[in-house]
């Protein structure tokens, strides 16, 4: 064991901090955990189900690592999930607000049960587990607070209307909460990935099909077409951003809604 503790934080920046990530299971979620532990971070691993988090917890770097299963729409599940984080690995100092879901209907055709699960699982899970490690963060003078939001949340895409609203609330959110702990050493900023090829990108695809009667492959390249790039994002593309973001030296980025979208939407 290496006695000097400033030595392993100048090779491993995130050494001593205990990350939350949400929806750690697969896609964003897990490339964002892996990163953010080769950074030296010791993570909990949040979301609905054991077994993917068990998997993605399995091959982490480094060690100490652990899960909690819990939905992100229960605040009071939320708070006793954190709690318990918090016990187990100590304080929360950085928390990625990655769990999301996506769900595609005409506007005409949104039923009120598809426009309140949108909010819940992409808006409201971010304020519940924003919610539970704050004054934490507040109490140790240091924080970071990344929520995933997409493009979604910084322009408009026909038939997810519900997910749009969803997304742009998520960088309202991050917006306000910036400007209130601006002064307290905690950061908090909204990075929108554009499409990346994750498993979550099958709702997509399997509305182009559907609707057009490409192949999935197809739809693929359809989606990957909108990326100046010409390709789709990548999870790591994701993880690294937000790792970025999580670094001490990254303090003066503050308020920030990043596109990862290889120039499909930039910022202004």
């Amino acid at each position: 064991m290496d006695a000097d503790p400033d030595r392993n934080r100048e090779i491993l920046p995130l050494t001593g901090r205990h990350a939350v990530v949400t929806g750690a299971g697969s896609g964003i979620g897990a490339a964002i955990a892996a990163e953010l532990a080769r950074q030296g971070a010791t993570l909990t691993l949040l979301g609905r189900r054991a077994e993917p988090l068990q998997a993605t917890c399995a091959a982490l770097a480094g060690e100490g690592h652990g899960i909690a299963v819990t939905d992100i729409t229960d605040h009071a599940a939320v708070a006793a999930a954190l709690d318990g984080a918090a016990a187990a690995r100590g304080p929360v100092a950085i928390l990625v607000n990655n769990a999301g879901a996506a769900k595609s209907a005409p506007a005409g055709k949104t039923s009120p049960a598809l426009w309140a699960d949108m909010l819940a699982v992409n808006l409201t899970g971010t304020f519940n587990c924003t919610q539970a490690v704050l004054a934490g963060m507040q109490a140790a003078g240091w924080g970071r607070i990344v929520n995933i939001a997409s493009t979604a949340g910084l322009t408009g895409y026909a038939y997810v209307s519900a997910y749009c609203a969803a997304k742009h609330g998520v960088i309202g959110y991050t917006r306000s909460l910036a400007l209130e702990v601006a002064r307290q050493g905690i950061t908090v900023n909204a990075v929108c990935p554009g499409y990346t090829d994750t498993p979550l990108l099958g709702g997509a695809v399997d509305t182009i099909v559907s609707k057009t009667g490409r192949s999935a492959d197809e739809a693929k390249n359809t989606l990957a077409a909108s990326n100046p790039q010409g390709r789709l994002v990548q999870p790591e593309d994701v993880a690294r951003t937000v790792a970025w973001l999580c670094l001490p030296g990254s303090a003066a980025i503050h308020g920030q809604a990043i596109p990862v979208a290889g120039g499909e939407v930039m910022a202004g």
